[in-house]
């Protein structure tokens, strides 16, 4: 069960990374207005605070990968914690901007939380 969970906390950080690169470095394309909803000029106009945005989910990213690192009881830790800010920022995005964040971001944070706690 423990290499499950590692595998969705894997996945996890690989959304965010994704996430960050959307935001922080594709903002204005074609690809990432689709993904957000945007227009052009407004993610012109957001350009920069989408990119403050992305380092945010690029550190989410991060506090997985040193979730999956770490030897425990660090690595198991940071699973949970970053697992946890990645569930209440989605919805606080889910209630915020779009209800869409819910199931990309929130439910797949959950899911992967209880296969953490339930592999230990």
């Amino acid at each position: 069960m423990i290499t499950a969970a590692n595998i969705l906390v894997g996945l996890m950080a690989a959304l965010h990374a994704y996430i960050l690169v959307l935001e922080m470095f594709l903002w204005t394309t074609d690809r990432a207005r689709e993904a957000f909803g945007t227009t052009p000029e407004f993610a012109e106009e957001t350009r920069t605070l989408a990119a403050n945005q992305g380092l945010y989910n690029g550190f989410l990213a991060a506090g997985l990968i040193w979730g999956l690192i770490a030897s425990d009881p660090t690595g198991f830790a940071a699973k949970v914690f970053f697992l946890g800010c990645i569930a209440v920022a989605g919805i606080y995005g889910a209630l915020t901007a779009s209800r869409r964040i819910l199931f990309v971001q929130t439910v797949p944070a959950l899911v992967t939380l209880v296969v953490v706690l339930l592999a230990r």
